[in-house]
């Protein structure tokens, strides 16, 4: 029998152990995708509440904070004052005790007790007979200033990230941290997301938005297509590595240039599309964004499966990214295959991670991805398992199937997809249940029992193949061991 959340946590064998914390514990993270603000991590405001810390709310009238903490709230029937709304600080932080305390099995039960042990060295259990102390404790470290954003990468040894930026952003923050060479390195990431979809209410503006930050204006589809270019050069020049986009089912395979273009001037008039406009134009896009990726060499991240703002009355309420999003259907094979294949026929099929919400694609994209893999190890990569499965029996599943189907050791590691600046428990969290894993397997006999052979592996998806797929230098400070616990 063993205590709750000791050392060893998730640790089964003793070879686990040796792989986490001789190879994966001190390794550095680089966060390829997560939702942080640059402007918060160049402002670096203390911190004033843990209800700040994991619920967060409306910041300059913008809705912040982490959705899943929120779902799980509604799922307890906790009113959405204390979720999102105005109540006060302690009261929320109530809520979400008294929904957390039997939430088993749930991953927010381990990275919210981790959180608090990383961060505050706080080892109690997140219950309603505890929730003052841990409060009044946290409150005490809060109140000497110390907990800020760059502290908190800092204390998680966060060698760089990549942010979510829409392609009108001017990324005044981001070269502010470049400027003053902040250790860090806060990249950004091109996500033409609204373009991409005709029918997002936010459409219209991001088009205007566009055409203003590009200096052309926009009236056809290749006025769009030349000022999304503009906006690459720039972004390039500010060290974007990676584009990203999320997508339901698009059919790829529906081609058809000119009711892409009418498509586009149709939306323009606020009309709604039929399936084969909104799919011509999608496609369209797609492979245009595709080869402009290829020759700016922005890494393409394709997010499938997704069914966004299904509450039609919290996304008038709220906004988007309030945690009424859901798993979707699968993507046909023919649809993605056929965006690949074009794309490759021409050479200009840039790197790509495929995620999807559709557990039951997995085998489908592993091998669709071994029919274009080639000149760079794992230039396809099976992206982490994303969103909903980045739970212990998910990430085992994903991991499982990347190992048997492909070649583990190309994997390009864990990621936050957070806005959370406590969430990098969650590399944490993967780093412990792929050591448990492989050391499983070595202890039964189906691996060597060769540390340096098996925890290279470890290292490689924990860190170095994450820097080199983004081609980020590694800096003398990965040398440097993780802080512990640097608020107490």
């Amino acid at each position: 029998m063993t205590g709750f959340l000791t050392d060893d946590f998730m640790l089964r064998t003793s070879a686990a152990r040796t792989l986490y914390h001789q190879y994966a514990e001190q390794e550095p993270i680089c966060d390829y995708h997560c939702h942080l603000s640059a402007k918060e991590i160049y402002e670096n405001k203390p911190f004033t509440s843990l209800t700040e810390l994991w619920l967060g709310g409306k910041n300059n009238g913008a809705l912040a904070g982490d959705h899943y903490k929120w779902r799980l709230m509604r799922a307890h029937g906790v009113e959405e004052k204390y979720i999102t709304g105005d109540a006060p600080a302690y009261e929320r932080y109530c809520k979400w005790v008294e929904t957390l305390q039997t939430a088993f099995g749930n991953p927010l039960y381990h990275w919210s007790h981790l959180e608090l042990k990383r961060c505050f060295g706080i080892d109690l259990p997140i219950t309603v007979q505890n929730q003052k102390e841990i409060w009044d404790r946290c409150q005490k470290i809060l109140d000497l200033g110390a907990v800020r954003p760059q502290t908190l990468l800092t204390h998680f040894h966060v060698r760089a990230l990549c942010t979510c930026d829409a392609p009108s952003d001017d990324l005044y923050w981001h070269k502010k941290l470049a400027d003053e060479n902040f250790p860090i390195q806060v990249l950004p990431a091109f996500r033409p997301e609204v373009a991409l979809h005709p029918e997002d209410p936010r459409f219209l503006d991001e088009i205007s938005a566009l055409s203003r930050s590009a200096g052309v204006q926009i009236h056809t589809l290749d006025d769009l297509k030349s000022a999304l270019t503009k906006r690459m050069d720039y972004f390039a020049q500010c060290g974007c590595r990676l584009a990203d986009q999320s997508l339901f089912t698009p059919d790829f395979s529906q081609r058809d240039p000119i009711a892409a273009e009418a498509a586009f001037e149709k939306a323009c008039r606020g009309e709604m599309l039929s399936s084969y406009e909104f799919n011509a134009y999608q496609s369209e896009l797609m492979l245009f964004l595709g080869r402009e990726y290829y020759q700016h060499g922005f890494i393409m991240m394709l997010h499938l499966s997704v069914v966004r703002n299904n509450n039609s009355r919290m996304y008038r309420e709220l906004g988007p990214d309030a945690g009424f999003d859901s798993i979707g259907d699968g993507i046909s094979q023919q649809s993605l295959a056929s965006l690949f294949d074009t794309l490759d026929s021409s050479n200009e099929l840039p790197k790509t991670v495929l995620f999807t919400l559709t557990s039951g694609d997995y085998e489908k994209i592993l091998t669709l991805a071994g029919c274009f893999q080639q000149s760079y190890p794992g230039k396809i990569q099976f992206g982490a398992a994303w969103w909903y499965h980045d739970r212990k029996d998910g990430m085992e599943h994903h991991l499982k199937l990347l190992a048997g189907m492909s070649l583990l050791d190309n994997c390009i590691g864990m990621l936050t997809d957070s806005r959370s600046f406590l969430s990098y428990t969650r590399h944490e969290y993967f780093r412990r249940i792929l050591c448990n894993l492989l050391g499983q397997w070595m202890e039964d006999g189906e691996l060597p029992m060769d540390f340096e052979l098996v925890g290279g592996v470890v290292r490689n998806i924990c860190y170095a193949n994450t820097i080199q797929y983004l081609e980020i230098s590694p800096a003398s400070h990965d040398d440097m061991g993780k802080s512990e616990q640097v608020f107490i």
